[in-house]
């Protein structure tokens, strides 16, 4: 019996993930509005019936691609963050640049900041966000201040400030009508957010 238990968990993660890669780029290239159900499934190569076992309905699909491609962002950021990690105030830099980069791509600057916030409403879109993106501040924070390279300071605030600069900015580049020059802009505009944060001699 433990056997098929553990076969049938399998078969349904295997249905569940399946269903949220099939629905990725259907949301990212045409927005939750213009996607069905029917179509998901057929991409998915799964029943409808399997599709409302695995979630409520499309808003709760949509819910778990957004926290896919949120967790595919933040590792990606992360990952630029490492690279930079023996300079803990470059590494600030890079991940800011690399949150800016990830949001200026069609299918998540779509789904993550075009429809989730309408979809989902903004205090469920913010959990997530902040689920994924807080943490990844937080400790890029925590080893700036072990480092001495910022001032001591309490770090939960102070991320939540950082990661709403980081979104702000991140919604004027998908709204302005000039996304490369509002890009620079708000780039510069969080450098001199994070030269604020540096410990001056």
């Amino acid at each position: 019996m433990k056997s098929t238990g553990s076969k049938h968990e399998q078969r349904s993660r295997a249905t569940r993930a399946a269903l949220v890669a099939a629905a990725r780029p259907l949301f990212g290239e045409r927005g939750y509005a213009g996607v069905g159900t029917e179509e998901i499934v057929r991409a998915a190569g799964v029943t409808r019936g399997a599709l409302y076992h695995q979630f409520r309905d499309k808003t709760d699909l949509f819910d778990a691609t957004v926290r896919a491609v949120e967790a595919e962002v933040t590792e990606r950021i992360a990952a630029r963050v490492r690279e930079t990690a023996a300079d803990p105030v470059e590494a600030l830099r890079a991940g800011a640049r690399a949150f800016l980069d990830a949001f200026t791509e069609p299918d998540v600057e779509r789904i993550l900041l075009l429809d989730a916030p309408g979809v989902l409403g903004w205090r469920r879109w913010r959990e997530i966000s902040q689920e994924y993106g807080l943490r990844l501040v937080t400790t890029s924070l925590t080893a700036a201040m072990t480092a001495d390279a910022t001032a001591a300071r309490p770090v939960v605030p102070l991320a939540h400030v950082l990661l709403g600069a980081l979104n702000e900015a991140a919604l004027m580049v998908a709204h302005a009508e000039d996304p490369v020059t509002a890009r620079a802009e708000m780039t510069e505009a969080l450098d001199h957010l994070l030269d604020g944060l540096l410990v001056r001699g």
